[in-house]
């Protein structure tokens, strides 16, 4: 198992430095440095893609504590810690900025823990937004609740299961409640904390109850002399069972969270930087693909043999696509141009291999008007209105490559060899089934 952890690690750092090379590469080209609106608008997002992966490198794990004020989130993380390093208190809000402190268990692996504000206290979107940044950083998160859930720590729930990421639903003062009463909330957890009601139970190590902060007893005193005292108590905290279900996850899978984790925050990236890039290169892309649609058109229309029509139609068209990911700095390769067309025939309904039909039999009449035109002069029109309709075909066949192709490059620049979205999913296809992070794949079965 730590063997293959160690693997998806090295798979995840290797598509983080392919990714930063290949950037690295068109700045030096100049590429970017000729766009210098498209170079400030990608920024962010280069240096999202070296701080990931310097994040890989020191091996520290992020784990984020969210619920609603009130809930315990700080005293969770103390009582984790063993000292109270986080402020907690009868008021609410009392964590009023996300807060990290490092915690070492066991000697061994390196966490830095993550305290958060109540997810429903004032200044909502500037909370919201604070809140899906420290999501996006976390590689498991902690959500805390003290009871029943109520409709509004349901909803945050579901915007936490979206982001990805594996999550421990953690029923914090359970001291407060009866035995009967905890087993009727815990059950509810379970259903509840899947995400949606036709989703799985939790697993056993996906919900977890704790008494972070118990409340003080009386207790009664026995003195030598005889005298009877009450004092009042604070028993100590109860998170062992906490502990050593973070434990046993890091010790199971926490390089592959690790590394999924930074996967998935490139994956975004990317996507960014082609949207961006696609859409700061608009114009230019529609004046290539018009350049390549007349040019085809052209050809075709002139060309009087029909395999010919067929086979420089599809050189035009992998010419096309080619010269839209340099456009875009993408890189591409004749093969990988060809998959794309590929992609582009099967996935257009049969729209392109209607026209290469097409093509195919007008060229056969272009050809034979062509050959004939000599005996009988009245050919040549057959062989001109032959020759327009395939042009027409043809110019329309080029121009859906282009816009197809358009759509494949954004959609697709996180797919290939050591692409992030192939790295998911090699790493969603190798786990076990009795890890945390099979949950997670089988929440993102259809998109992986």
């Amino acid at each position: 198992m730590r063997n293959l952890q160690e693997t998806h690690l090295n798979r995840a750092r290797a598509s983080l430095r392919q990714a930063l090379s290949w950037y690295g590469y068109l700045r030096k080209s100049g590429q970017l440095l000729s766009n210098p609106e498209l170079a400030g608008s990608i920024k962010p997002e280069l240096e999202a893609l070296n701080s990931t992966l310097n994040k890989l490198d020191s091996n520290v794990i992020r784990i984020a504590a969210f619920g609603l004020v009130s809930r315990g989130k700080s005293a969770v993380l103390n009582a984790l810690l063993g000292d109270k390093i986080l402020q907690t208190g009868p008021l609410n809000g009392v964590t009023q900025w996300p807060r990290s402190v490092r915690w070492q268990p066991g000697g061994k692996v390196l966490v830095e823990l993550i305290d958060t504000p109540g997810l429903d206290e004032i200044e909502g979107e500037s909370r919201a937004d604070m809140a899906r940044e420290v999501v996006h950083q976390a590689d498991l998160i902690l959500f805390v609740v003290s009871g029943d859930i109520t409709r509004t720590e349901y909803q945050a729930l579901l915007e936490l299961r979206r982001s990805q990421k594996p999550l421990i639903l953690v029923f914090n003062k359970i001291d407060l409640y009866p035995d009967t009463d905890r087993g009727a909330i815990y059950q509810n957890l379970q259903q509840l904390g899947a995400g949606h009601p036709e989703a799985k139970p939790l697993l056993p190590d996906e919900i977890v109850m704790v008494a972070a902060e118990p409340a003080a007893m009386e207790v009664r005193v026995e003195w030598p002399d005889g005298r009877v005292s009450y004092e009042w108590e604070t028993p100590p905290p109860q998170v062992d069972e906490l502990k050593e279900t973070i434990l046993n996850i890091l010790n199971r899978e926490g390089r592959s969270l690790l590394a999924l984790n930074a996967l998935i925050q490139a994956r975004d990236a990317e996507a960014a930087i082609a949207q961006k890039t696609i859409e700061l290169r608009e114009k230019e892309a529609e004046n290539i693909i018009w350049q390549f649609t007349k040019y085809k058109a052209l050809a075709v229309m002139l060309n009087p043999i029909a395999f010919l029509d067929i086979l420089g139609g599809t050189v035009a068209d992998l010419a096309l696509i080619r010269a839209l990911a340099r456009l875009y700095g993408l890189p591409m390769t004749s093969y990988e141009a060809g998959k794309i067309l590929k992609t582009i025939l099967f996935s257009s309904g049969g729209l392109l291999l209607g026209e290469l039909g097409s093509s195919f039999l007008l060229g056969l009449g272009k050809t034979t008007a062509a050959i004939t035109s000599g005996d009988n002069p009245s050919n040549i029109t057959a062989f001109a209105g032959s020759a327009i309709a395939q042009a027409g075909i043809a110019g329309y066949g080029a121009y859906s490559v282009g816009k197809a192709a358009q759509v494949y490059l954004e959609k697709g620049c996180t797919w290939g060899q050591l692409g992030a979205s192939s790295v998911i999913q090699e790493i969603l296809s190798q786990v076990d089934r009795n890890t945390i992070l099979y949950r997670l794949r089988q929440e993102l079965g259809i998109k992986y």
